[in-house]
Parts: C-alpha cells; structure tokens; sequence
C-alpha cells in the first residue's frame, strides 16, 4: 500500500535535514567535501522535488517530476555508498541514511512506474 503523500513529504524532509547534519560532520578533505556537496544537493533535492511532484497539474507532470525524485534519491544512496566505501567515514555513521536511500528509491521508483502506466 503506497505511503500518504504528508508521511512521505515528512520522511524526505528529515532525510533531507539527516543528509544536511551529516555533510556538516565530514572530513573535511578537499575530495571528501566534494563527494559531500554532491550528496547535499541531491539529497535535498529529493525532499524538494517531491513537494513539487505533489503539485503536478497533471499525471504527465506528477511523473516527470517523480522520475525526478527517484533519480535524485538513487544519486544519493550513490554518494553515500561512495562515502562508506572511501573509508574516511565511519560505517556506522552511514548506516541509517543508507537504508533510508535505498527505500526512498524504492517507493519512488514504485510510483514512477505507476505514474507512467498510468500516462
């Protein structure tokens, strides 16, 4: 059964605000931050675009925006992975905001792909 559009409007926002406090704590190496800025843009990104999918005019729109979602939340898990992989951040600091990418991409992926049968 998909999520109520304010329950997922809440959890992209707290991924969001997660990915935010968490680019603050890196290391502050220069290809670290650079890895780190790529994940705040698209880790914000998922919250703003879904406020914005929620606002389609139309069910083309919804699911444009939606791939955009989705797109934008699997660049995150990227990031975060790469983050956890590079060895400079600890594991256990990631585990949390991984698992939230890896299910944000899931839902969205879901509702894109119903979106667009749907067009």
């Amino acid at each position: 059964m998909p999520l109520p559009q304010q329950e997922l409007r809440d959890r992209t926002k707290v991924f969001a605000l997660r990915v935010m406090r968490l680019y603050r704590a890196l290391p502050h190496a220069p290809d670290i931050q650079v890895v780190g800025k790529q994940l705040l843009r698209s880790g914000t990104s998922v919250a703003a675009n879904h406020r914005a999918a929620a606002r389609g005019r139309s069910r083309q729109e919804f699911a444009a925006k939606i791939g955009i979602v989705r797109e934008e939340a699997d660049e995150s898990l990227f990031w975060l992975e790469l983050l956890r992989d590079s060895g400079f951040v600890k594991p256990e600091l990631l585990e949390g905001l991984l698992q939230e990418a890896k299910e944000l991409t899931a839902i969205f992926t879901t509702s894109y792909e119903t979106a667009k049968r749907k067009t």
